[in-house]
């Protein structure tokens, strides 16, 4: 018979209790049928392991609600100083007659394993979806909220990032050049000049640069642009509930873009180690919480007014799109813009409900189609007594013809809502982007729940 004996040293039941708890246990493995061994050979039969577990055991304990998240949890540092910049942002835009602002989030979450941190899990996201959208957000008369994982993708920068264009890649040097002798002997009262070596764009990449520079400064120069970051999930969510109520004015000429890769679990503050955990202690267990869903209380509460799109991944095609169905019907927002992992570059799939305001097909792109279908039942993945009808709408770029472009492909010139012309650009190696296309779409329902509200 074996036996595994578990001997902790300390323990605690309860979420609030602010000692971090650390807990060790020895496990012994005995082969109680070999009673007849030497105690040399009962300590060779032994299998001892070690392991600390960092935090107190909440098994049965009740999950942090939105509520009780933002009552135990401190905000960030900075928060009250980017709260501020985000609120003279929205001021100034928002008495500009039929300007829309959106925020577009973008990058993923880090969760600490210690408040100095050494070492923390982390939702991978280089920021691609969020810093292109943007871009075309930009290019289509909007004001922009970036709201960014530190050191992710920018926009305009995303273009020559340290793995792809290499910024110095772009630059030449021009050599020192020496004066002439006839320059030098033609007047004996003037200094001959040697010219200093000068830094240029190469040719071959200037034509490239030229736009994507210019939407730049552009930005920079009429201030449509403010850049936000954040780096732990705790930053996130203190940030898009301050950044939620500083959009709320603008009712619904705001739009919400999730793109961010957010953490779904957590270490609550008062089971997060002080110092680096030391390996020598033996094998790390965590036990972490559920990030509470904020999308709910974003809808119904921080800003009911304001047109919100979510996104939602999957490595499973068949799941893209129930899944999708149940976040709609669980939330209660406008769209969801599923894609599928290595198909997300190519396609995506808009799932919105079946509404007035929900475009036909034909309607937006005509070079896209669309794909209705009923409500999906339980078993198939849907929400028990869903009522709603959705319709799945797919961008597909290989559904895009080459002779239709219609402004699509970039270096041509669009018309956004507000009547101005922009200058569109290509994408970073002259290719069209699924983001353009998404972006394009959204402008178009944006527009429509706007006037939706004005009848």
């Amino acid at each position: 018979m074996e036996v595994l004996l578990l001997v902790p040293s300390s323990s605690s039941n309860s979420r609030q209790d602010p000692t971090f708890v650390h807990s060790y246990a020895i496990a012994l493995l005995i082969n109680s049928q070999k009673d007849s061994l030497s105690t040399q050979q009962h300590a060779n039969t032994l299998s001892v392991m070690a392991f600390e577990s960092h935090h107190a055991p909440t098994i049965g304990s009740t999950p942090f609600s939105t509520e009780s998240y933002f009552q135990t949890q401190r905000p960030p540092v900075g928060l009250e100083e980017k709260t501020k910049l985000m609120l003279e942002f929205v001021e100034r835009w928002k008495s500009v007659q039929g300007k829309k602002v959106v925020l577009v989030t973008s990058g993923g979450t880090t969760v600490p394993l210690e408040a100095n941190t050494v070492r923390f899990l982390d939702n991978f996201s280089a920021g691609t979806r969020g810093a292109t959208s943007a871009e075309y957000f930009l290019s289509q008369g909007y004001a922009v909220i970036f709201m960014h994982r530190l050191h992710s993708l920018r926009p305009f920068s995303r273009h020559y990032s340290h793995s792809l264009n290499p910024f110095l890649d772009l630059l030449s040097v021009l050599p020192q050049s020496e004066p002439s002798s006839s320059s030098s002997s033609s007047s004996s009262s003037s200094k001959a000049t040697t010219t200093k070596p000068n830094i240029v764009v190469s040719l071959t990449h200037s034509s490239t640069l030229l736009p994507i520079l210019e939407a730049y400064h552009s930005a920079q120069n009429e201030g449509t642009l403010l850049s936000i970051e954040f780096t732990t999930v705790n930053d996130y969510l203190w940030l898009l509930k301050s950044v939620t109520g500083a959009m709320s004015p603008l009712g619904r000429r705001g739009m919400f873009y999730l793109a961010a890769a957010v953490s779904d679990f957590f270490l609550p503050e008062e089971r997060v180690a002080e110092h680096k955990i030391q390996s020598n202690k033996g094998t790390l267990n965590l036990e972490m919480d559920s990030v509470p869903k904020v999308l709910k209380p974003l809808v119904q509460e921080w800003t009911p007014e304001g047109y919100i799109v979510s996104f939602k991944l999957e490595t499973d095609p068949a799941l893209l799109v129930p899944k999708s169905r149940a976040a709609l019907s669980r939330y209660g927002h406008q769209l969801v813009v599923g894609n599928e992992l290595h198909r997300r570059k190519y396609e995506v799939v808009f799932v919105e409900r079946k509404t007035p305001l929900s475009p036909t097909k034909g309607d937006g792109d005509n070079r896209l189609s669309g794909v209705e279908t009923p409500p999906l039942d339980a078993e198939a993945g849907g929400e028990k007594g869903l009522e709603e009808e959705y319709k799945e709408t797919w961008l597909r770029l290989d559904d895009l013809s080459n002779t239709q472009t219609n402004g699509i492909s970039g270096a041509e010139t669009n018309t956004n809502t507000n009547g101005s012309s922009t200058s569109g650009h290509k994408g970073r190696d002259g290719e069209v982007e699924i983001e353009e296309i998404i972006v394009k779409e959204l402008v178009d329902r944006h527009q429509r729940w706007i006037e939706a509200g004005t009848n």
